[in-house]
Order: C-alpha cells, then sequence, then structure tokens
C-alpha cells in the first residue's frame, strides 16, 4: 500500500512537533512490509529536492510565487497547498498509469490492499491539497489533527480563527478516519469541532528514545554544562516556542518563589523565535542573572543540554499531547509538567514526573523545589518515566497502530459506494 502523507513542515524545516511527529511515524512506517510512505511537504534552503531517508520517499516543494508578494499567512498555505497537489498528483498518476496494451487509468476501487492508494494530512495546513486529491482520484482520505484553532486560543475570537476552525471541521468532514494524540484531544474534538465519536482513533505520539543513548564522558559534559550555569547552580529547562500557550511566561514568573525555596536554581529556555517579551519579563521580576535565553539550539546541543539538566519543565496551558516531556523522560532527565490538555496522559502524577497546576506559578514553583530537594525520589520517577517511554511510546508500536487504522479504511471504502 502507498500511503501520501501531506505536512506543511518536515525536517529540517521545523516549525512546531508536526515536522518531527511526521519524520518519526513515517520511518516506523516505512520499516513494515507492504508499506511505501511518501512524504510531499514545503521546500527549505539546501535540503533536496528529492530524496529517499530510511526507507521513506521524501518530495519537497516550494509555494508558488504570487504577483506581489503573499497577501498573509493563509494566502502562503494555500500556494504552498497548490504546489504539493501538483506533485503529488503526479505522484498518482504514475502509480495509475494504465498498462501493457489497456488505455485506461487503474480504478483506485479495484487495486488490492498491495496496490492500494491512501492519503493522510496532517493538520488543517494540509487541507486543500488532500481534498482536493481524495475527489480527483476517488481515493480515501486519513486525517491527524495535532492541535485546534480553538484551544489555542481558548475559543475562536476573529475572522482569521474562525476561518482556520471551519477548515478543522471540513477536514474532519472529508477524512474517512481521524487520529487523535489523547483522550483529551479526543474530547476537544468532539466538542469544539463536533466530529463523530466513532470516527476518531487516539493514537499516542512516540519518540526514538535511542537518540540520548549518546557516549557524554564526564570531563566533556562538564563543560558543556559550563556554557549554561555555574557548578553548584541547578539547571531548570525548558524548551519551546515562547508563544503564550506554552506556558513560558508562567516558569519565569515562577522563579523569584522558587529561588527563596531554592536558592541556586538556574533557568535554561532554549529555542527560536521572539523572546524579547519574556527577556524583558525576567528583567522586570529581577532574574535577568539567573536566566539564560540560549535562542535556537542545534539538536545535538539540544539532546545533551537534556542530559546536563537538573529538571525539564513544561508548564502549558494548552497541550495537545507533549513530546518535549517524552524527550526528556528518555533522558531520564525529571520532568515537571502542568495539568493542561493531555501531559497528564504522559506524565503520571507522583509516578513519572510532578504535575502541577497549569497557570498557577505558585504551584510550579513548589513543584520544581519538591524535585531539586528530593533528588533520589526525582531519580527513580526519572527511571519510571524511561521505562513507560520505552513500552507504551514506542514508534513501532504507534506505527502498527496506525497501518491498522489504513488497512480499515482500504477495507471499508474497497466495500463501500464513494
Amino acid at each position: 500500500m502507498k500511503i501520501v502523507m501531506l505536512s506543511w513542515e518536515y525536517p529540517p524545516k521545523i516549525v512546531g512537533g508536526i515536522a518531527r511527529h511526521v519524520e518519526e511515524i513515517a520511518w516506523s512506517l516505512a520499516a513494515i512490509p507492504g508499506l511505501e510512505v511518501h512524504v510531499v511537504t514545503c521546500d527549505f534552503p539546501n535540503a533536496p529536492a528529492e530524496e529517499v531517508t530510511r526507507g521513506v520517499f521524501i518530495h519537497r516543494v516550494a509555494p508558488y510565487e504570487a504577483p506581489g508578494g503573499y497577501a498573509d499567512f493563509v494566502h502562503w498555505v494555500h500556494q504552498l497547498n497548490a504546489a504539493m497537489h501538483d506533485r503529488a498528483q503526479a505522484l498518482i498518476d504514475g502509480w495509475l498509469a494504465p498498462k501493457g496494451k489497456s488505455t485506461t487509468p487503474k480504478d483506485p476501487k479495484k487495486l488490492t490492499e498491495k496496490d492500494g492508494i491512501i492519503l493522510h494530512a496532517h493538520d488543517w495546513l494540509a487541507f486543500f491539497c488532500g481534498v482536493r486529491l481524495k475527489h480527483i482520484y476517488r481515493i480515501p482520505l486519513v486525517a491527524t489533527i495535532h492541535a485546534t484553532e480553538y484551544g489555542r486560543n481558548k475559543g475562536i475570537h476573529n475572522e482569521l480563527s474562525r476561518y482556520i476552525h471551519n477548515i478543522e471541521q471540513q477536514l474532519i468532514t472529508e477524512a474517512w478516519r481521524v487520529i487523535v494524540c489523547t483522550h483529551y484531544m479526543h474530547n476537544e474534538l468532539t466538542t469544539a469541532l463536533h466530529a463523530p465519536d466513532d470516527k476518531l482513533d487516539i493514537i499516542y505520539n512516540g519518540i526514538v528514545a535511542d537518540k540520548f543513548q549518546f557516549d557524554f564522558p564526564e570531563e566533556e559534559r562538564n563543560e558543556f554544562r559550563n556554557r549554561f550555569a555555574l557548578p553548584f547552580e541547578k539547571i531548570v529547562m525548558f524548551v519551546g516556542r515562547g508563544v503564550p500557550e506554552k506556558g513560558v511566561q508562567v516558569l519565569i514568573e515562577s522563579f523569584p518563589k522558587l529561588r527563596t525555596k531554592y536558592k541556586f536554581a538556574k533557568l535554561v529556555i532554549a529555542g527560536g523565535g521572539s523572546r524579547q517579551h519574556l527577556v524583558e519579563q525576567a528583567q522586570r521580576l529581577g532574574i535577568s542573572d539567573q536566566t539564560f535565553f540560549t535562542g535556537f539550539v542545534p539538536d545535538d546541543d539540544l539532546l545533551r543540554l537534556y542530559k546536563v539538566a537538573d529538571v525539564a519543565c513544561f508548564p502549558s496551558l494548552y497541550e495537545p499531547f507533549g513530546i518535549v516531556a517524552l524527550e526528556a523522560m528518555a533522558a531520564k532527565t525529571p520532568v515537571v509538567v502542568s495539568d493542561a490538555g493531555g501531559l497528564p496522559e504522559v506524565v503520571d502524577a507522583d509516578v513519572t514526573g510532578t504535575v502541577t497546576y497549569a497557570g498557577s506559578p505558585s504551584s510550579l514553583a513548589d513543584g520544581i523545589a519538591n524535585v531539586l530537594h528530593h533528588p533520589e525520589h526525582a531519580e527513580a520517577m526519572a527511571e519510571k518515566a524511561l521505562e513507560k517511554v520505552l513500552t507504551l511510546f514506542k514508534w513501532d508500536r504507534i506505527a502498527g497502530e496506525t497501518n491498522e487504522v489504513y488497512r480499515r479504511v482500504w477495507s471499508e471504502f474497497r466495500k463501500s459506494d464513494w
């Protein structure tokens, strides 16, 4: 079976969590006998337009140019979708081309599971090409909804949000099956987007835990750690975008109280993008000397940062899943998270990590201080967290569940009217 994954981001183009998710699940799906995985995505400087990596066929396209430039982000998304559509159409035309003496293209309805074609769109940003291809070829579309406009903004408050919200509803309607990453997201789609309960499949995200198993000698470790903190300081790290829903502003606000409970805590905030508002917040609170903004961190350095941190903190206000929490768990770094969204499904309170009240700087400070004051308990939780990662959040398990969705869709597709 051929799977055409449609995603606006894919490494090395990384904007949020979708890029890593699509990359890593594509690798594991491609390892399943009988599956051929193609990813159609946006281009990126110096990244090849066509390549095969770990069995995954990657096709990168540039958004079509617009006279006078793009009017806005949505206009850019449409131009990208037009280019993605044309590349995917060329692929599908080749697969359905007539064989032998026939001059008639193959009928997708008559293909066996082995030769079947399924489209898989990731979020609303791939809606336009996904739905157009679905109706041109009459082949089934699967969708993964990673987050919603309603959830990110705690409601729909302007015309742009309403537009995106409506596209998300249409994507759910057009998809044969819809995959979500947590029970929390299942509930969000049924309430905020009115998705039919029996159309949704809950499949957790995963992580390649092996990437944290690398040689890191003590001398090298200490030298790396000294880039961020003094030897006696305890590193409390955050990695992610500086947008409000990630809650880094709550973490910064919690730090003065944390410092009264644990004097030698050092806050390290990793990630690119706009950070000036956070720098100014740290200045207002008088913790500039205890706060280190790294800016963009290359992957190799990020893996090492997880390894040298004493606590990894993710105080999200809205979080469908929380892949960064999985990364910390895989690195055996004690985690402190909020109880927002799907995070309590990833981190078991006081078993695999510490769970605090979302939006509460006081609760967050108490949670971090508890980890720093009780390192033996924190280490025991980190051990259990790694065990959970290696069992529940393995990509081969997740790819197997996703393949079962594909097989179900193809079976239903062949037995039903279009």
